[in-house]
């Protein structure tokens, strides 16, 4: 049939090559952008550890929540559960202080 192609032609070739120096998937740099977030409240949530430094945490969880929303539309979760479980420490600190120290 004269509009086939054939399989293993030329242009299998080129298609390939063009997938694969392409640019990646938006979804894998929205988890790189939820780590980043979660690496930047990460050590503010270790500093709000510091008895007297609880207040921290009200900085801590917004930004958390944040980056558990860019890993939540991320196709990876990595990105997702890291903020997650520096939102869930932080939440308990701030409990812990009774949501003042």
């Amino acid at each position: 049939m004269p509009g086939r192609r054939k399989e293993g032609s030329a242009s299998d070739g080129l298609f390939y090559l063009a997938n694969t120096l392409a640019i990646p998937y938006p979804g894998c740099m929205l988890n790189l952008l939820s780590i980043i977030v979660g690496a930047i409240a990460f050590p503010v949530m270790l500093v709000a550890l510091i008895p007297l430094l609880g207040w921290l945490n009200y900085a801590v969880i917004p930004l958390a929540i944040v980056g558990l929303a860019i890993g939540a539309l991320s196709s990876s979760t990595s990105g997702r559960n890291f903020n997650l479980v520096v939102l869930v420490i932080g939440v308990v600190r701030l409990m812990m202080g009774h949501f003042i120290l």
